[in-house]
This record gives C-alpha cells, sequence and structure tokens, in this order.
C-alpha cells in the first residue's frame, strides 16, 4: 500500500539533476536564501554607488579650496560649511527653498481638484482617459517640455498673443514691472520659473492625492451632510484630513525635485542662481568640489528633516 502510493507522488515530482536543478530545489526548500540573491545586487548598488557616492560627498563638504593655489586642501575644516552663510549664499538657498514650498502649495492647489473628480466621478473609461492626461506629460523628454514652455512664454510667444488678441497685455507688463517676479519677459523671470515647475511637477502631487481620496470612504461625506455640515465644513474637517498623507506624499515629489532641479532655472528664468545651479557652477567652471559638496547638503539635510515630518504624518501609506 504504501509502495503504490509513494508511486503517483514520485510521478508529480520528479527528480531534477544538474546545478539548476539543485539551486532550484535549494532555493524552494529556503524562500530566504532565494530573497537574500534577489536583494544583494540592488542592495550592494544601493549600499556601494548611491550611499557610497553620498558618503563621498560629504567628506568632500569638510575639505577647503586654498585662496592661492585654488587646490583642494584635503584637512578637515567647517570653513566651508561657513561659506555657506555669506550673504549671496544664503541668498540662492533661501531662493531655492521658497520656490520648493510654493511650487508645492501651488501644485497641491491644481491637484486637489482633479485628483477628487477623479476619484469620485471618473469611472470605467473615463478614469483611464484620467491617468492618460496625467501621464502622457511624463512620456515625453523633459528638455522638450522647458524648451517648448520658453517659446511659449517669450515676448513673441502664444500666451503673449492670447493676451494681446484680449486687449489684456498691460496686465503682463504691469507683472512683469514687479521687482522681484518680474523680468524683461515672462520666460526670463522667476514668474516662468515657477510657472514651468508647476507644470513639470504637477503629475507627480496629483497621483498621490488621488490615491488617498480613492480611500476616502464616500458614506463618510455623506453622513457628514446628513449630520448637518455645510461643503466647507465637511471639506475641511472630514475630506481634507484624510485627503492630507496623499497631499504630504505628493508634496515629497514635488518639494524634493524644486529643490535640485538646475536645467529649469538655467534655460527660464533669470541670472539669480538656485543650489542645483550652484552646483553645477561650482564643480565645473569654478572648480570648488568642497562648496559644491556642501551646497549638495543642504537638500539632502532638508529632506531628511522633511521626510522624517512626512513619515510622522502618515504620508508613506499613500505613496
Amino acid at each position: 500500500m504504501s509502495s503504490a502510493a509513494s508511486a503517483p507522488s514520485a510521478a508529480m515530482l520528479p527528480g531534477r539533476g544538474g546545478l539548476g536543478g539543485a539551486l532550484s530545489d535549494a532555493f524552494w526548500r529556503n524562500p530566504k536564501l532565494l530573497l537574500f540573491v534577489m536583494l544583494t545586487p540592488p542592495l550592494l548598488w544601493l549600499g556601494i554607488i548611491y550611499l557610497g557616492s553620498l558618503f563621498a560627498l560629504l567628506i568632500q563638504s569638510f575639505f577647503s579650496i586654498d585662496e592661492f593655489s585654488g587646490l583642494v586642501v584635503r584637512e578637515f575644516t567647517l570653513k566651508t560649511y561657513g561659506e555657506l552663510l555669506r550673504p549671496s549664499n544664503l541668498d540662492i538657498i533661501v531662493r531655492t527653498v521658497t520656490m520648493a514650498g510654493l511650487v508645492t502649495i501651488a501644485s497641491a492647489i491644481i491637484a486637489f481638484p482633479i485628483a477628487y473628480f477623479a476619484a469620485r466621478y471618473a469611472k470605467g473609461r473615463w478614469k483611464a482617459v484620467f491617468y492618460l492626461g496625467v501621464m502622457l506629460p511624463l512620456w515625453s523628454s523633459y528638455l522638450v517640455k522647458v524648451y517648448a514652455w520658453k517659446l511659449i512664454l517669450a515676448k513673441e510667444g502664444i500666451l503673449s498673443w492670447i493676451f494681446d488678441k484680449l486687449h489684456l497685455t498691460f496686465l503682463i507688463e504691469g507683472w512683469l514691472a514687479l521687482p522681484v517676479v518680474g523680468g524683461n519677459s515672462l520666460s526670463v523671470s522667476l514668474t516662468g520659473t515657477f510657472l514651468v515647475f508647476v507644470y513639470v511637477w504637477l503629475p507627480f502631487m496629483i497621483l498621490p492625492v488621488q490615491a488617498a481620496l480613492e480611500r476616502v470612504p464616500g458614506n463618510l461625506l455623506e453622513a457628514s451632510a446628513d449630520l448637518g455640515a455645510s461643503p466647507r465644513q465637511t471639506f475641511v474637517n472630514v475630506l481634507l484630513p484624510l485627503a492630507l498623507p496623499g497631499i504630504i506624499a505628493g508634496s515629497i515629489f514635488t518639494f524634493s525635485l524644486t529643490l535640485g532641479d538646475y536645467i529649469i532655472p538655467q534655460i527660464i528664468g533669470t541670472s539669480h542662481r538656485f543650489i542645483g545651479m550652484a552646483v553645477y557652477a561650482h564643480q565645473g567652471t569654478a572648480g570648488n568640489i568642497p562648496l559644491a559638496a556642501a551646497f549638495t547638503v543642504v537638500p539632502v539635510v532638508i529632506m531628511g528633516i522633511y521626510l522624517w515630518l512626512a513619515k510622522r504624518a502618515g504620508a508613506f501609506n499613500a505613496l
């Protein structure tokens, strides 16, 4: 009886020879071994290439530049970090952080109604159209989008043409006359830089917010209305707190990407530098590697604090 029972099992599980069969059997018996083998290459890549480069960058920031020879002095010092407190360098940091904050706020304001419509009302093929519309800009070249916006915002661009046809040119001229946000045209102003930042990073805000709103039960909103709450009270006390993790998750992308970007301010904007442009200039033409490394540490520290606060707010649940 036992020999008859063992025959079918032997037929169902035939022996596998060779190195491939031995490895397959070993992985089947030890799932943790398979997990270890699969995770080791990416973890080594992350640890050696990514974290290793960050560690090397951190070390470089504690060196300094000899003012006479221009060579890197490989001695531990805080002199380079002291240079960040110079008015010109501090102005770069403040300008970058301010721009990142404004871009994040504007992206959240624009993304919320779009995400709410997609979560509540878009069904079936219309939801597919929504995802296609949000993701389509991400499929085109980053530089193509930036240069397209440069043409749109130029003095002879389509935006100026539309305002001219509507006899509203004075609005653009009045805005460009303002001391901080203005310029010769929108394509060479901080306003243009802001608009392009919002356009490029907006999909990274819409998707997390939409994912958070998908998790909000519709009966909560109906119960709030049944209890006599106004639409504003429902939004402030019910919808917004539940969608806040998604907003924070989206802000991680928009804030961090704006902090480190140097292409958009270089193509569209004024001569005022941002952190990314300062890093590019100091490690390139200026050859001041320690100061470039110190500038790079600034957004790393800012994002570290930001991610810690986001984690406490439960934002990673909406990623």
